[in-house]
């Protein structure tokens, strides 16, 4: 469970910060530094939001409760780092575009896993977690346009 929530979570909450942040600044210094801090404190949130629901639950072992935990740090904080690679490496707007096919592509292929452990039809698992990503890449580009037209 962890992995699978970390990747998820690493992936859409990185990308949505990369796009607010990039519409709303242009900066590549602030979106590094959004990327850094959803790497650490994002990371450390989800994962011991995981570890409470998990003890909550009165159902898993301490091994299996931990194992979540980390798994989920792991995955969120390498997922999210992920990120940096091309905003590093690139102009920023290419940086962005490469952000956005990285983040879906993983999204789908990890969907794509989902289903066939599932045997359920990939196409429909797919879909929704790429809709889903796309609405918050949307709402994010808009919440930048509108935080840079009216603060800035």
């Amino acid at each position: 469970m962890g992995f699978s929530f970390g990747l998820t979570s690493g992936i859409i909450t990185t990308v949505g910060l990369i796009i607010g942040l990039y519409s709303g600044t242009h900066s590549k210094l602030v979106i590094i530094g959004g990327i850094l801090t959803i790497a650490i404190a994002d990371a450390f949130s989800d994962a011991l939001g995981i570890h409470i629901s998990e003890e909550s639950e009165n159902k898993h072992t301490t091994k299996e409760i931990w194992e979540s935990t980390i798994s989920t740090f792991v995955a969120k904080f390498v997922f999210a780092m992920l990120f940096i690679i091309p905003i590093l490496l690139f102009p920023l707007t290419a940086a962005v575009i490469i952000s956005i096919v990285l983040g879906l592509s993983l999204l789908g292929i990890f969907s794509f896993y989902i289903a066939k452990e599932q045997e359920i039809k990939p196409w429909k698992v797919i879909m929704e977690h790429l809709l889903i990503a796309l609405v918050v890449i949307g709402i994010t580009y808009h919440i930048g346009n509108w935080i840079s037209l009216t603060f800035g």
